[in-house]
């Protein structure tokens, strides 16, 4: 059994989180507690979602990780994927439900296939001719 595969938001996505939080800091030092508090919950809120979000393909299948929680698409339940009108990645399950993969688009496909270790293949790219 080999480790997931990993796709998660680049951590430079943090840098504007940490600017976020020194932004807030002065005026969150001259209020009142609970709201410093409440001020300074923002910017950490915002560093568990860049943290959290993504997925991991496995040998199961493709688990999809939010802030609260997570959901598995095991290969076998996987009828196909889709991808939406701006690149984004849905899975297409065989029950016709579709879950969102954040984070990877449709430039990730071939890093994606060859996490899946073959289980996904990508079609050939057609040219404007019609041929492939």
């Amino acid at each position: 059994m080999s480790s997931p595969v990993r796709f998660r938001m680049p951590r430079s996505a943090l840098v504007p989180v940490l600017v976020l939080a020194l932004c807030i800091l002065p005026t969150a030092a001259v209020t009142w507690w609970t709201l410093l508090l409440l001020l300074l919950l923002v910017p950490v809120l915002v560093a568990v979602w860049v943290l959290r979000r993504g997925a991991d393909v496995g040998d199961e299948g493709i688990t999809v990780r939010a802030v609260l929680g997570s959901r598995t698409v095991r290969w076998t339940e996987l009828a196909g994927i889709r991808i939406g009108e701006r690149g984004e990645l849905w899975l297409v399950t065989t029950a016709a439900t579709e879950v969102r993969l954040p984070v990877i688009r449709a430039r990730d496909l071939p890093a994606l296939a060859a996490a899946s270790g073959g289980r996904l293949e990508i079609p050939a790219r057609r040219t404007p001719s019609g041929t492939q």
